[in-house]
């Protein structure tokens, strides 16, 4: 062999020296080891975190989620703060083994302030649970908008705010707040569909209570200003108000149980076994007489199943009940006038709930049953500075516009504007029923009287006999229980105690009710 020939010839080189070889086992020492480090967090904050009787972020999704279903995503994304996760914890998981996706503010990390990262985080499982049909819920406990992240802070609150407005009747929305929610982040909750607080822990507010102070000089404590009690009973932004953190999230586990997936489900059925329809219990609890108050709650567990049903903002606006129930193992949203208070006026107040409630049912293909036991509207100059037309507008309108199984059961009054309001057959209603105690009409038989014979009366030599003369024939001729059968505005006068198995069949024979809609880009509540 020549040289030229071994020039050619590729050089031999020895293997470079090989790093220390490390086993899967190391790998996945090290990797669980960051994990732990950043599940446990900072000892101290966590332990002030107990001490404010607060759970921590992860603590309160093993009470939300079905146990080992949690999924998390982006666990180490960092932000401004330099912390792993950076301030919020999120995933999705299962509840009673149907699919949820969640995320949770972590006050431990900067008072669990937004920032650019960590509202990336909850845009990408909103964008998820949309994208997979699944509800989403958001526990909220945080400062609020991160200062040092300026406007991109607020640019994160505002990707979250159009999501769920880009959300709202596809998938269902619950807010559950469990610490602070202020300024611009209280409106998270306020776009849900549902929002529960914490007494003692939460508060809601836009600004707090140094920033009232300044401007208004007025003295006022966090819980006076925006506690669970206050948004519960007087704002009506909470939904549900409870005690702690684990009947709280207990509850949230049982509303998503009564709830579809998204608007293209039915909602879940529950296999239950044959009941006594008939309900006797109901000729005692409701009485003769229209001026004597009862409970309405009363009335819907004995036409419910098992006599359990959740009540939606029970402290607000307490002269209508709108709750969720099963009849038969189907879910039903229920909408009653309550005698208890107010004599079951609709008021401003009564009118936004049970409007707001309404077109959530509608939305999410919940049939209705609306029990009707209404004298009117609360009159007043208040009310009608008030907005009182404007606000029973929109629970007319969110009538008129629901295209779900629809079924009123008149018990005793429904006069005026009032009846046609609370689902009429006029306004479209499927099937109206009503005991034999029922009376329709545009205003009591006295009220009547005293307009109709006004004359008559102030010529009479005994006006008051004249008037209980005239107020039985005007009840007799025309509030009569079956006058607005016999006109076809009412399907059927029936026996009280066979109210359940009369709406459970009307149910049944319109469940596979369907409704085109017009053409439309939407229409124009009166808000």
């Amino acid at each position: 062999m020549s040289i030229s020939e071994m020039d050619l010839r590729p050089a031999v080189r020895p293997d470079p020296p090989r790093p220390p070889r490390r086993t899967m086992r190391g790998l996945r020492d090290r990797r669980d080891e960051l994990t732990s480090r950043i599940a446990l967090g900072n000892r101290t904050a966590v332990e002030r975190q107990h001490r404010l009787g607060k759970r921590t972020a992860r603590e309160r999704l093993e009470l939300l989620l079905d146990e080992g279903t949690f999924v998390e995503v982006d666990m180490y994304r960092k932000g401004s703060t330099g912390a792993s996760t950076d301030g919020v914890v999120a995933g999705s998981g299962t509840v009673d083994g149907r699919r949820v996706f969640v995320y949770a503010q972590d006050f431990t990390i900067s008072g669990g302030s937004l920032g650019a990262a960590h509202a990336a985080k909850i845009h990408k499982v909103m964008d998820m649970a949309v994208a997979t049909g699944s509800p989403i819920v958001a526990l909220n406990d945080s400062g609020g908008a991160r200062i040092q992240e300026g406007v991109m802070a607020l640019d994160g609150y505002g990707g979250i705010f159009r999501r769920q407005v880009e959300a709202s009747g596809i998938v269902p929305q619950i807010s559950v707040v469990l610490g602070p929610c202020a300024g611009g982040a209280a409106y998270s909750p306020a776009l849900a569909d549902f929002t529960f607080m914490v007494r003692d822990t939460a508060q809601m507010y836009l600004t707090g209570p140094d920033v009232v102070r300044a401007v208004s000089g007025e003295r006022v404590t966090h819980d006076e200003l925006g506690g669970a009690d206050v948004h519960g009973g007087r704002s009506g932004v909470a939904s549900f108000v409870h005690d702690d953190e684990e009947t709280c999230l207990a509850d949230v586990r049982y509303l998503l149980s009564l709830l579809p997936g998204n608007n293209l489900e039915p909602p879940p059925p529950c296999e239950c076994g044959p009941g006594d329809d008939l309900r006797p219990a109901l000729a005692d609890i409701v009485p003769v007489e229209p001026n004597q108050p009862y409970d309405m709650r009363a009335v819907i567990a004995e036409l419910v199943d098992d006599e359990e049903f959740l009540e939606v903002h029970e402290d607000w606006a307490g002269n209508v009940v709108c709750a969720l129930a099963r009849i038969n193992g189907d879910v039903v949203g229920i909408v009653g006038n309550q005698p208890l208070v107010l004599a079951g006026v609709l008021d401003t107040s009564a009118s936004q709930k049970a409007a707001r409630f309404v077109r959530f049912c509608d939305a999410f293909n919940i049939p209705l049953v609306t029990l009707v036991d209404v004298p009117g509207f609360l009159p007043g100059t208040e009310q009608e500075h008030g907005g009182a037309i404007r606000h029973g507008a929109k629970l007319l309108y969110a009538y008129c516009e629901a295209s779900v199984p629809r079924i009123q059961v008149i018990l005793r009054k429904a006069y005026g504007g009032a009846y046609i309001v609370m689902d009429s057959r006029s306004i479209g209603c499927d099937l109206s029923l009503a005991w034999p105690t029922n009376e329709i009409a545009v205003m009591g038989a006295e009220a009547a009287v005293n307009v109709v014979h006004r004359k008559e009366l102030a010529a009479a030599t005994d006006p008051t006999e004249l008037r209980a003369i005239l107020t039985a024939r005007y009840a007799d001729e025309l509030m009569h229980p079956y006058y607005a059968a016999e006109r076809g505005l009412v399907d059927d006068v029936i026996d009280p105690a066979e109210t359940r198995s009369a709406v459970s069949r009307g149910l049944a024979m319109l469940r596979d009710k369907r409704r085109r809609t017009p053409a439309r880009k939407h229409g124009n509540v009166p808000l």
